[in-house]
């Protein structure tokens, strides 16, 4: 595998590609409708920061948004937290959903480890969406309820949303590999109506029943009064432990066509409500609004993804993380969404790319861990599957390093858009993305997204380039929470993104702004490395780390002591039955010393069997240094919203038998 540097230029899009592309139209319409001349990126996102009432105007229209009665407003006022935007406006997320559909092209291809590849028509699609609805009334639900969703990543889960958003009801979901108490933790703050689920799942090959899982929900949601099932893993499931059941066929049967109607609610009314990992307490109801989600995705699907209707637009993920959301919403281009439901290195980690050359998969949306494990494992895409449809490979959950970017090009594709995003559960969405008319370099993020005026901040509140500092956002953004479930007062809103500069929404994550306007990501701010004064991104240590080829995963946090100085331990996972060995040891510590800095050679390095992540596969950095701090599991850590809360243990055991005599 080569290597190559942050920066280096490895892509760049043609005239033709530019000039096909859904941003360069958005252009041409500026200059003829808002006699606005763009000609490039740099120019267009500026001017969508400085004048975003206009920019977001223009997006309205752009888009032609169907609302029931006139806006007159574009924002409220420019303050943070408080602003609202088109507050006159009454708007329907489903209508706009099918309002275009093609029913002539498949609306969703699905596949998952129990069910082989189909597809879903936009007509199949339409006609149990509006089953469901029908179902729904049926059962009582009326704008303001909420619908929440314990199910896999099927075709049956959007059925439902769809229908959910129709009615105005508020819909909320969790994955079936969430536990017990960790679902609970989630849905009874909101107090839902309904709650949809499947049976079990599979992953890995393994079969998980859910029965007795839903079961003891139910027992602990009062507000419940009613629960579909959807027959998933058995095909007539045991539901008679279960109260006030409805089989999906049952929900969705009709025998006649049926026509969706759409409860037209206010622009800032709720469409879901999305939680926080949950790493440290309870999981954070985070609640957007229709109207804030479908210009964002809108915006962000057809410009920065550049899907269209020709598109087959996939994303590796869980209906328990944001990216589902944001899948769905590559409906709204006219695209077809591809699904797919188990584990995504099962049997091997090939599978995927056999999936992307079966469903003809035009954008094949990833993390940055999948591509960097292919990479380790040595797997070469272009070799066995015939990819001539993949256009683009985008990836987010954390930092692709320069070496991912390079490893596409050389084993995958060497014509291929790469667009590393980051954003978050928090917007749903990306802040920085890619871009079809920009060229792509390593490492690095291709741009600002469009009316996001993301700034890096120094400690003094000033933005700089060139200069690593914290990810802010200056001005209000559509996507923003309207507000977080039962924080009457917005206290725990503003503690969680305008405590430390008023006004100004501070993300959490370490940024740096380059000088051709492109972004690095660093990772989490409050899990920087700080060596004698000097910062770095753990992001940065990870990258050096994985070019060990007997390494296949690692955690690094700073442990600051009384002295002033810090204790700075590195734990790493080892491919196969590979071994620490000091050297291997002094290889990790050179990797560093080049790539990153001797300041941040690592303490000391230890073995670990499993790095501790969330379900959705980010690495418990902030906790396990609270951890090895002494603070109490229990207090930092809900361990229901990991994947491998057992790896937990080696960290608790080494802080009370190793940690005291190595500080």
């Amino acid at each position: 595998m080569s290597q190559t540097k942050e920066g280096t230029l490895l892509w760049e899009p043609n005239e033709k590609w530019k000039q096909k592309s859904n941003i360069y139209n958005y252009m041409n319409w500026l200059k003829q409708h808002k006699n606005l001349h763009f000609t490039e990126y740099h120019s267009l996102w500026k001017w969508s920061v400085d004048e975003i009432e206009p920019f977001w105007q223009s997006i309205w229209e752009y888009f032609d948004i169907q609302s029931k009665q006139p806006y007159k407003t574009v924002l409220t006022s420019h303050k943070m937290p408080g602003a609202r935007w088109f507050p006159e406006a009454t708007i329907n997320y489903t209508q706009h959903i099918f309002r275009n559909r093609d029913n002539n092209k498949p609306a969703i291809i699905h596949a998952s480890e129990i069910r082989e590849t189909s597809e879903i028509t936009w007509e199949q699609l339409y006609q149990e969406t509006a089953a469901f609805q029908q179902t729904l009334k049926q059962l009582g639900v009326k704008k303001g309820d909420r619908v929440v969703a314990y199910v896999s990543n099927v075709y049956e889960s959007i059925v439902a949303f769809l229908a959910t958003a129709s009615l105005g009801a508020i819909w909320s979901s969790a994955s079936p590999e969430f536990g017990t108490q960790s679902v609970i933790d989630r849905f009874k703050q909101i107090e839902p109506k309904v709650m949809v689920t499947v049976d079990g799942y599979r992953f890995g090959g393994k079969d998980f029943d859910r029965i007795t899982v839903i079961e003891n929900i139910q027992a602990e949601l009062p507000t419940l009064e009613a629960t579909v099932v959807v027959p998933y893993l058995n095909e007539n499931p045991d539901c008679d432990r279960l109260k006030n059941v409805t089989l999906w066929s049952d929900a969705t049967a009709s025998t006649e066509q049926l026509n969706l109607t759409f409860n037209h609610v206010p622009f800032n009314d709720p469409l879901w409500v999305l939680f926080s990992s949950g790493t440290t307490g309870k999981p954070k109801p985070i609640v957007q609004s229709q109207g804030g989600i479908l210009l964002e995705h809108l915006k962000a699907l057809t410009f920065h993804a550049d899907l269209n209707e020709d598109d087959r637009f996939f994303w590796f993920t869980t209906t328990g993380w944001m990216m589902w959301n944001f899948l769905v919403g590559g409906l709204l281009t006219g695209s077809t969404i591809i699904l797919y439901d188990g584990n995504p290195g099962f049997p091997d980690k090939k599978m995927l790319w056999k999936f992307a050359e079966q469903t003809k998969m035009t954008v094949f949306g990833t993390s940055a861990s999948f591509i960097t494990g292919c990479m380790k494992d040595d797997i070469k895409p272009k070799d066995e599957f015939d990819l001539k449809y993949l256009k683009n490979i985008s990836s987010t959950g954390s930092p692709l390093p320069p070496e991912g970017f390079l490893w596409c090009y050389e084993n995958v594709k060497k014509d291929l858009w790469i667009a590393s995003a980051s954003g978050g559960t928090d917007v749903c969405t990306a802040f920085i993305l890619g871009s079809p008319i920009l060229p792509v370099y390593a490492g690095e993020l291709q741009c600002r997204g469009l009316g996001a005026k993301i700034e890096s901040f120094n400690d003094n509140a000033q933005p700089e380039i060139e200069k690593v500092g914290e990810l802010v956002l200056t001005e209000p953004f559509p996507s923003m929470p309207i507000y977080f479930w039962n924080d009457d007062d917005g206290s725990r809103l503003h503690e969680s993104y305008f405590d430390d500069f008023p006004g100004v929404w501070r993300h959490g994550d370490y940024l740096k702004v380059t000088d051709r306007h492109t972004c690095v990501i660093y990772g989490r701010s409050d899990a920087t490395i700080n060596r004698g004064g000097v910062r770095i991104g753990t992001s940065e240590i990870y990258s050096a780390v994985d070019q060990v080829k007997q390494v296949s995963d690692s955690l690094i946090v700073d442990i600051p002591g009384s002295n002033g100085d810090s204790f700075v331990p590195l734990f790493v996972v080892m491919k196969d039955d590979e071994k620490l060995s000091d050297e291997i040891q002094k290889k990790i510590k050179k990797q560093i010393r080049d790539h990153c800095s001797p300041r941040h050679v690592p303490t000391a390095i230890y073995q670990v069997t499993d790095i501790p992540k969330t379900l959705n596969g980010k690495k418990l950095e902030i906790p396990i240094k609270k951890i090895l701090m002494g603070k109490s599991v229990d207090k930092v850590v809900n361990k229901g919203s990991l994947g491998n809360p057992e790896s937990l243990d080696y960290f608790v055991k080494f802080t009370n038998e190793q940690l005291k005599s190595e500080v």
